[in-house]
This record gives C-alpha cells, sequence and structure tokens, in this order.
C-alpha cells in the first residue's frame, strides 16, 4: 500500500505528521511487554533521528504517533555521536562499530567515515526514515524474543500532514483518546501507553510537547486546557457512546456534534486525509505537491463534516 502522504522535497518536509500503523493481519501482538519495548524504541529512535513526539498511543494491533520534523539543521559529529550513542548504549554484538572507535576515526577524517557519516545523516530530519527505523527495530526484537520470523508489519505506515493550531490540537487529543475509543480506560490519563499518560506522570519530554501543541507554557496550563478538548468538560463516559446511526443522522439533518463528540469516533479523516487544516493550508500543500512533481492531483481541499467545537477543518482526500 502506498503512503498516503504527499512526498515533497526534504528541505520542504518539516512539518507534523500523524502517522499509523498496523500488525500483519491485524493480529494482537502487542502485549504490555511489547508496548513497553516499543514506546522505549520510540523515544530513542526520535532523539537520533532529530524528531519530536508530540503524542502517541500504542493498542494490541496498532500505534499513531503524532511527529513533528524540523527544518533541515547541521548535525555537528558530536551531535551525531551522541545520537548513534543513544541507538547503542553499551557495546553489543549487533553494534556496527564502537563508539570510541568512531570518534577517533572522525577526528582523523578517516575517508571511510565520509561515508559512514553521510548514511547516518541521511536517516535524520525525515518522518519517512524515522518510522522505517523505528519499525524495522521493533520487528527485529519482537522476532528474536518470540522466536518468530516473517513480516510483522501489514503494511507502510500512513500519514497526514497535520497544520499547526487547531487540527493539531484535534489530532493529538484524537490519539490520546484511542484507548477510550477501544474501552480499555475511562481517562487516557490511565493507560500508561499514551503520550497523555506520560505527561501526567511527568515525563518532561511528554509534557514540553503537548505544551508546545497546546501553545501553553506551562505544564499546568496546557493540561487544564487538554482535559476540556478530551472531555468537553463533561463527565468522562469511556468509550464512545455514537451509534453509526445517530452519526448518520446528524449528517443527514444537517448538524454536528461537539468536539469532545466527534473526537471520540473513529475518523478516517484524520488518518487517510493526506493534508489535514484549514482550506488554504491544505490548498498549498496541493499546490506544493502539483509543482514538484508536474503532476495534477485529482483531488481537491474537501471540508470536514461534522466539525463542530473543532472549527472548519478541511482535508485533502475525502473518506473512502
Amino acid at each position: 500500500m502506498k503512503n498516503c502522504r504527499i512526498k515533497i522535497s526534504p528541505q520542504e518536509g518539516a512539518g507534523v505528521y500523524h502517522c499509523v500503523s498496523r500488525t500483519v493481519n491485524g493480529e494482537r501482538l502487542f502485549g504490555e511487554v511489547e508496548r513497553e519495548m516499543f514506546r522505549q524504541q520510540m523515544w530513542q529512535v526520535a532523539d537520533y533521528c532529530g524528531v519530536r513526539i508530540m503524542t502517541y498511543a500504542v493498542l494490541s494491533n496498532h500505534f499513531h504517533i503524532l511527529v513533528s520534523v524540523p527544518k533541515a539543521v547541521t548535525v555537528s559529529d558530536a551531535e551525531l555521536l551522541r545520537r548513534y550513542k543513544v541507538l547503542y548504549p553499551e557495546p553489543t554484538k549487533y553494534q556496527v562499530a564502537r563508539i570510541d572507535v568512531l570518534e577517533k576515526k572522525l577526528a582523523a577524517e578517516d575517508d571511510g567515515m565520509r561515508e559512514w557519516r553521510k548514511q547516518q545523516l541521511a536517516l535524520m530530519g525525515d518522518v519517512s526514515q524515522f518510522m522505517k527505523l523505528l519499525k524495522q527495530r521493533f520487528a527485529i526484537w519482537f522476532n528474536r524474543a518470540h522466536n518468530r520470523y516473517g513480516t510483522f508489519w501489514s503494511e507502510r505506515f500512513r500519514s497526514v500532514l497535520v497544520e499547526n493550531g487547531t487540527a493539531l490540537r484535534a489530532v493529538a487529543a484524537y490519539i490520546d483518546l484511542n484507548p477510550v475509543r477501544a474501552g480499555l480506560v475511562a481517562d487516557p490519563k490511565n493507560y500508561r501507553f499514551c503520550g497523555y499518560a506520560e505527561a501526567v506522570a511527568g515525563n518532561k519530554k511528554a509534557r514540553a510537547s503537548l505544551s508546545t501543541v497546546l501553545e501553553k507554557n506551562e505544564w499546568s496550563e496546557a493540561q487544564r486546557v487538554y482535559r476540556l478538548m478530551l472531555y468537553g468538560g463533561k463527565k468522562k463516559d469511556g468509550a464512545a457512546s455514537l451509534s453509526a446511526a445517530r452519526i448518520e443522522k446528524v449528517l443527514r439533518d444537517g448538524g454536528s456534534l461537539s468536539a469532545a463528540e466527534l473526537l471520540r469516533c473513529r475518523l478516517n479523516y484524520f488518518t487517510r486525509g493526506a493534508v489535514l487544516g484549514g482550506k488554504a493550508f491544505v490548498s498549498e500543500q496541493l499546490q506544493r505537491y502539483r509543482k514538484l512533481t508536474g503532476k495534477r492531483k485529482h483531488s481537491a481541499p474537501r471540508p470536514l463534516p461534522l466539525t463542530g467545537g473543532l472549527g472548519e477543518l478541511t482535508v485533502l482526500r475525502g473518506k473512502r
């Protein structure tokens, strides 16, 4: 399956992406141990690749990650070695080279190290490389741990480019509400394997990321605003209570849902929409794609129905 993200040039690849991937045949392969290992590897690979985890959720057969990719920056040899050590904190038989050996060769401008440096830098600042490395490392660990071989993931990951502001806040809340929609918990703070729970538990990176999403300087204020998004000021009621029939009726009647109601629904627009944001943002990304490829994409910005309290969101690719 092709990745539904519009492919833009590396320099223009900065942005925030909602990435989703599932296990082969949708098998429930993630137990608690597996989710914890995936969580650890996710933070490690993000640090190595120079991207930022805004929030995430790991379920039994799939995961969601909201990842921010910065504009291209220069990575010094010292920083390159620090990141490399993040992936290989201790020498193992699987490590390509010891950190002290690499440090000496880089300092001596060894001919072979120029190519090594180039290869490492190519893995950084790119959402596709981040996802590829994360999925590969976890699949290798899982197969070894379970004496298993063969494919672990069902497909190449899907991703949606998300505009900062309203769209970003909505997608973050949608991701953190995954365990609530699945009926696993009534409150995402009680689900260990999501970004909001990590933030509540005191993880500084998780708190800083969600504070950035909510455009707040202090975590206490960010958390207050975020909980209003998650619950709309109403009592927690666990999984979504909206039936498909009710949603269809709202659509037929030309009505809308509140933000809290909408975020408890499964929204393909948030995982398959290619680009999500205001109409101007989506149109800009479409024009960039056409200019880069010379192709006329058979899509146009489409208003997201039932937005309610989320404002006028637009997607590039409509519901299938």
